[in-house]
Formats: C-alpha cells, structure tokens, sequence
C-alpha cells in the first residue's frame, strides 16, 4: 500500500465518529476520508470515496450495519475491507456481520493502540482480527444448528485442507509457512486456493465456512 490507509466512519454517534477521527488522523500511516451517519448513508460514501477500510457501527438506523455491510461487498468490484464495531462481542448482529463478509469486529471500548492496531491489520487482510473471539463466536453458533456437509471440501487437496484448519487458528502466511515447512509464496497460494474452494470473500469468512460445515469441529 503506497499510501496513507483510507478509512470510512459509520456510526449514528457524531461524538463517537469524531473521537475515532483523532484517534485515526494522528497516525501517520492513517487517514479519515469520509463519515457516514447511517448505513443508508455509509453505501453512497463508500461507493463514491473508495476507501481501503470502513469501521461499521453494527446497529444503525435505517439500515444496520449488517444490510450495509452486504451491499457494499455486493455492488463494489473491489471493496474495501469493513470492521463491524459493536458494544457486545457476542452480539447475534455482529456474527451476521461476519457471514456476510466483514472482515472482523471491533469493540467500542477497545482502547486508542487496539483500534490502531487492528485497522492496520485488516488492511494488510493476512490475518484473523482477534481470531479466539471470532473462533468463539463461530462455535457458538455452530453448536445451534447441524452442521450441512461443505460441497467444497471434497474439492481441497490435503495441503490445503490442513491450511484451513490452520487458518481457522488465526496464523498469518508466515506462520502457515513455517508450520507447514514451505515458502510464504506457497502459503500464500494455498490460502488463496482455499478462499476460492470455499466461496469464501476473506480469512474470517472461511473460518466461519469451516465451523458452520462441521469441518472444523468447535471444542
């Protein structure tokens, strides 16, 4: 990325938009180009600024964050990633959130390093953001329903296979590569492979995939 990350803000909060501007704007990899006070508002916003990263308030009026969420990805070609933000983590909007495409949450009362930390994070996109509370969230709701048979793991090879479950444990490319004794290269291809089996839009949507199946089993 040559430039500053370009984040969108859309929270019905003025004050809470505005305390995560400055928090934001002081970094200077980091930069605030747009805010929205709706999800009704965030779609245009985004469509028309084309930022790198959107931090979503999950429960907006109009159109929550989810619906806003699963607009933007729909109708972009190249979409920004989005952060759902939310006051509880184990919040049943927020796991509709990750199914639709978010690429993880964040919390409100996270503090200023945290919420810094995790914009550039998810920007890179080479990791789970907070993976045992995404992980914990998945199980949850796995355990609820049974588990439908995923088409698409009969079509992973068994590198790739080992891959996901290594994904679903939040490890980074590296982490993968140094586990599986390969290349960053190839463990970036395995992983690209797996997103493309799976249908899935990003990491924490393939670990979603990967508990919702039953392919990885909740412990």
């Amino acid at each position: 990325m040559s430039g500053p990350i370009r984040i969108v803000l859309a929270d019905d909060e003025r004050m809470v938009r505005t305390a995560l501007r400055v928090i934001l704007d002081a970094e200077p990899d980091l930069e605030v180009v747009g805010e929205a006070s709706t999800g009704a508002e965030a779609v245009p916003v985004v469509r028309e600024l084309r930022p790198d990263v959107v931090l979503m308030d999950v429960r907006m009026p109009e159109v929550d964050g989810i619906r806003a969420t699963e607009q933007i990805l729909a109708t972009l070609p190249e979409p920004p990633r989005i952060v759902v933000v939310t006051t509880f983590e184990n919040d049943a909007y927020v796991y509709d959130a990750l199914r639709v495409g978010a690429a993880g949450f964040l919390l409100k009362r996270a503090a200023a390093e945290e919420l810094v930390s995790a914009v550039r994070l998810v920007a890179r996109s080479d990791s789970l953001l907070y993976p045992a509370a995404v992980r914990g969230l998945a199980a949850e709701h796995a355990r609820r329903r049974p588990p439908a048979p995923p088409r698409w793991a009969a079509r992973l090879t068994e590198r790739e296979a080992e891959v996901l479950r290594l994904m679903t444990t939040g490890m980074t490319n590296a982490e993968i590569a140094a586990r599986m004794g390969v290349g960053p290269a190839t463990a970036k291809s395995h992983v690209a492979a797996v997103l493309s089996k799976t249908g899935a839009r990003d990491r924490t949507q393939a670990v979603i995939l990967a508990y919702e199946s039953g392919f990885v089993t909740p412990r």
